[in-house]
C-alpha cells in the first residue's frame, strides 16, 4: 500500500510503501477512492495536535475490499464513507445518544496499521489513515451508504461537513428567522453557513479575511460578509441585527483569538459555538460579565454532536435534493504525491476544500 506518512513535526508528508498490518476479525480493508485534506491533520505537523509517526487523513470514503469474519454490518463491494470518531453502539455515551463521544475512539486511533521498511510501527489518524489507497479500519470506523455522489463530494461527508452543518444544527439547534455569524470560513466554516442556511436562518454573516473564502460563503448561503482586517467586525455584526448581535454565533478556526471575536459578536443571551480545535494545552478568556449577567453561553461540539448512522443518511439526502451543496465546496482535486501542495494551498487560503484522488 502507498501512504502519506507523517514522521516529524514541521516536516513534509513523506509518500511512501509500507507493508499493512493483517486485518483483525471485526477490520475492513477498504480502497480508498477520495479523501478530503483537512486542517485537522495540519493540526499533527504543525504540532497543534500531539502525535507520533502515522499516517493521515480521517475525511475520505472508498470501497470495501476485504471484511473480518465477525464483520456483520458490510459486506465486500459496500460504498463505506470513513468517520473519525467510531461509534461503537454499545457503549454508555453511544447509548446516551452521544456516538460522537464514544468511548472506542482512543483504543480504535492507537491500534497498529501498518510498517514502514526500517519497522516502525505505524497508527493511523483517527483509526482511519486516508491518505493511502488502501486502508485497513474497524468496522465501527465506517457507515454504509448508497449514493450516486462523485467520491470527492461524498468523501467531505467524512469530517467537514458532518461538523459544520451538525454543529448549526444540532448542537446550536439554529431557528428559523435567527441571525448566525460564521468566524473563519474554511471548509468546516462553509458548512456551518449551509448548515445555518438549511435550518433557515434569516441572517448569516461570514467572517474571514479571504475574499475568495467571502466569495464562496455569499454562493453557499451567507447574507452579508465582514473582512476582519478591515473592519470593526462587531460594530458590523451589530449593525446588521438590530443593535444586539448575533442569536448564534460559530468559531471554526481554534484560535483564542478568533473565539473571543465569535463571542462578542454574540448578542446578550445568545449562544457562541466553539468548532475550532485549539492546540492542547490552550486556555481562553472571557469576559465573565458578559457570561452571567448577559446570559450568553458556549457551547463545545465535536463532529457537530452528530449520530453519524443516522446523520449520514440525512446529510446525503440533503445533498441529492439540493439543499446541500458539496460540490461548490470542493476546490481541486490532487493525486496523493501532492498532498504537500495541498497543505501549502489551504494555509494560503487558496482552496475550500482539496480532494485526494
Amino acid at each position: 500500500m502507498r501512504a502519506a506518512v507523517f514522521v516529524e513535526k514541521h516536516q513534509p508528508l513523506v509518500v511512501e510503501e509500507l507493508a499493512p498490518v493483517d486485518p483483525g476479525p471485526r477490520d475492513l480493508v477498504v480502497r480508498v477512492t477520495a479523501s478530503g485534506v483537512c486542517h485537522s491533520d495540519l493540526s499533527i505537523v504543525n504540532g497543534t495536535l500531539p502525535g507520533g509517526p502515522q499516517i493521515l487523513g480521517h475525511e475520505g470514503t472508498g470501497i470495501v475490499e476485504e471484511v473480518g469474519s465477525e464483520v456483520r454490518h458490510v459486506a465486500v463491494g459496500d460504498r463505506v464513507i470513513g468517520t473519525f470518531i467510531p461509534a461503537c453502539g454499545i457503549c454508555w455515551f453511544c447509548l446516551h445518544d452521544q456516538s460522537n463521544l464514544c468511548e472506542e475512539a482512543f483504543p480504535v486511533m492507537f491500534t497498529p496499521r501498518a510498517h514502514r521498511d526500517d519497522g516502525t510501527e505505524l497508527t493511523t489518524f483517527c483509526g482511519l489513515g486516508t491518505f493511502s489507497d488502501y486502508m485497513t479500519v474497524s468496522e465501527i470506523s465506517v457507515v454504509k451508504v448508497e449514493s450516486d455522489l462523485p467520491d470527492e463530494q461524498l468523501a467531505l461527508l467524512g469530517c467537514a461537513v458532518t461538523t459544520g452543518v451538525g454543529a448549526a444544527l444540532n448542537t446550536a439547534h439554529v431557528e428559523p428567522g435567527s441571525s448566525v455569524a460564521v468566524v473563519g470560513c474554511g471548509g468546516v466554516g462553509q458548512s456551518v453557513i449551509q448548515g445555518a442556511r438549511i435550518a433557515g436562518a434569516a441572517i448569516i454573516v461570514a467572517i474571514d479575511p479571504v475574499a475568495g473564502k467571502r466569495d464562496a460563503a455569499l454562493s453557499l448561503g451567507a447574507t452579508h460578509v465582514v473582512d476582519p482586517s478591515a473592519d470593526d467586525t462587531v460594530q458590523a455584526v451589530r449593525d446588521l441585527t438590530g443593535g444586539r448581535g448575533a442569536d448564534y454565533s460559530f468559531e471554526a478556526i481554534g484560535l483564542d483569538a478568533t473565539l473571543r471575536q465569535a463571542f462578542a459578536v454574540s448578542r446578550r443571551g445568545g449562544a457562541t459555538i466553539a468548532v475550532g480545535v485549539h492546540q492542547v494545552g490552550t486556555d481562553v478568556t472571557i469576559p465573565s460579565y458578559a457570561l452571567v449577567l448577559e446570559e450568553r453561553r458556549i457551547l463545545g461540539t465535536v463532529y457537530g454532536s452528530s449520530q453519524v448512522r443516522r446523520e449520514l443518511p440525512r446529510l446525503l439526502e440533503f445533498a441529492e435534493d439540493g439543499r446541500l451543496d458539496l460540490a461548490s465546496m470542493v476546490t481541486r482535486t490532487v493525486p496523493l504525491d501532492d498532498v504537500n501542495e495541498a497543505f501549502r494551498a489551504m494555509q494560503a487560503g487558496e482552496v475550500i476544500r482539496s480532494v485526494i484522488v
